[in-house]
């Protein structure tokens, strides 16, 4: 890899601020901003919500277990 995000630290650091979108194990999609994390990937999300095609619930500030989550993407342009 090139640049200065080398590790998976680094992305998560460049995403502190940024909304994020987590899958976690038992399937639901969560978006929220992200506010910090530690070395086991517990994430702290602000304005958090559980996202489906069905409806939206939300929940506010959060503390997402980082053995719950499968997966962890900046949310890009025009997903919140």
């Amino acid at each position: 890899m090139t640049g200065g995000e080398n590790r998976p630290f680094d992305s998560l650091n460049a995403s502190i601020g940024s909304v994020v979108i987590l899958r976690l194990k038992d399937g639901p999609e969560l978006r929220g901003t992200l506010k910090a994390f530690d070395v086991h990937m517990n994430l702290v999300l602000d304005q958090a919500e559980e996202v489906s095609e069905e409806n939206t619930k939300r929940f506010g500030t959060i503390v997402v277990r980082g053995d719950n989550i499968i997966f962890i993407s900046p949310a890009g342009n025009g997903s919140k």
